[in-house]
């Protein structure tokens, strides 16, 4: 079971920064747009029906923390009233937030996982053959690329060697050549909070979580603010075959972003995120534990290259996007047996955490397990119509 206080949820500096989220109001049938100030949670989707619309604003943390809003209770009762297992319906909950952003991701920005990435493309997808691909593969091109630009004369240069040896792949391509890997991870509106169930495909017998920072950018461009999230990774499905990447990403559930969203003020800015450190826990109930470790400092890619990447003259987003950030996270401890390396197994609880960003708590089931999707955009048009906010 998972249990959410405030601590939990909140940064360390608690309310001093700009936190934004999303409760659901069982009274009107649909979500609210709400402000986390130290006094409560307060509805303000009378100003911003959505939380796209408060991300084009001039200056969006100005603009809400200008906004009164209606206090509609505390952040620790909201919070006990998440988890499915338990919560009373009639009562308020915590989303995600966000709303009508397109969900995007980039892959292979750290050199890590970009190893990890080539482990599973020779394995097929089979944990049991990684371990004497991953010793090949670091014997040709090293276990610390960091310091490798990609897109450099050098890059390029390691590119040749490798191709030369027959070691070439395209997830080196995109791990130091001059294009990012950059996909759309799930549908928009799709995500899931902290509290709630995350999605594994049932068919997935080889898998992982994704600690990522999750950048959210207007449709100029401009990067407003940050969340955590967890890439659902299915490495075996990928493994097979990178044509496979959205069913090895996109599943039911398989998107989780939070707990809050905060935005760009005088108390964190994008200097902040380039220096973020992110922790992972996950516990099992069979009693395994496995910690990780993720350091922005350590990407490959600036996160404004990676939006630079994402939107322009070749591509708009007229709502706005939210792009995770990649993760150097690969978990390679053995589970089970020996030489196998990690899967997930039902119910285990993951806990991906930051200083400034607080915690994102999900349980992991399988993706016909999770609650269903069933409110999208069309509904939450006629939703915030029917109650005046468009």
């Amino acid at each position: 079971m998972i249990t959410l206080t405030a601590k939990d949820v909140l940064p360390d500096d608690g309310t001093s920064g700009t936190l934004v989220g999303r409760v659901w109001l069982p009274q009107l049938a649909g979500p609210a747009v709400v402000a986390i100030r130290g006094d409560g949670v307060f509805d303000v989707t009378a100003r911003f029906p959505t939380v796209s619309a408060l991300c084009e604003e001039a200056s969006p943390s100005d603009a809400i923390r200008a906004a009164k809003g209606e206090h509609i209770g505390d952040l620790e009762t909201i919070l006990a009233n998440t988890p499915p297992d338990r919560r009373d319906r009639t009562k308020p909950w915590l989303l995600a937030p966000l709303d009508l952003q397109v969900l995007k991701a980039a892959g292979v920005t750290f050199a890590i996982s970009m190893l990890e990435r080539v482990i599973e493309e020779r394995a097929r997808g089979n944990p049991a053959s990684a371990e004497a691909i991953r010793k090949e593969v670091v014997s040709l091109v090293g276990d610390d690329l960091s310091k490798l630009k990609p897109g450099s004369a050098q890059a390029m240069k390691l590119k040749q060697v490798l191709i030369d040896q027959n070691a070439w792949s395209q997830y080196l391509e995109v791990g130091i050549g001059p294009d990012a890997e950059v996909f759309t991870k799930a549908p928009t509106m799709s995500s899931v909070g902290t509290g709630m169930d995350a999605g594994l495909h049932p068919k997935s017998t080889w898998n992982n979580p994704e600690p990522e920072v999750v950048m959210i950018v207007s449709s100029r461009g401009a990067i407003v603010g940050a969340a955590l999230g967890n890439d659902v990774n299915l490495r075996d499905f990928e493994g097979r075959s990178a044509l496979l990447l959205s069913k090895a990403k996109d599943n039911n559930a398989s998107c989780a972003i939070g707990p809050l969203l905060r935005l760009f003020d005088k108390t964190f800015s994008l200097d902040d995120v380039r220096k973020m450190d992110i922790d992972l826990n996950v516990k099992g109930a069979d009693g395994f534990v496995l910690d990780g470790h993720s350091s922005i400092g350590k990407i490959s890619r600036d996160p404004t290259d990676l939006v630079a990447q994402t939107i322009g003259p070749v591509h708009q987003y007229p709502d706005g996007f939210a792009l995770f950030l990649g993760t150097m996270f690969a978990p390679v401890k053995d589970r089970d047996a020996p030489g196998e390396g990690f899967t997930h197994k039902r119910d285990d609880i993951v806990t991906i955490s930051a200083p400034q960003l607080g915690k994102l708590v999900n349980r992991m089931r399988t993706s016909d397990e999770c609650e269903p999707w069933t409110f999208g955009i069309g509904e939450l048009m006629r939703n915030l119509a029917k109650r005046g906010v468009l």
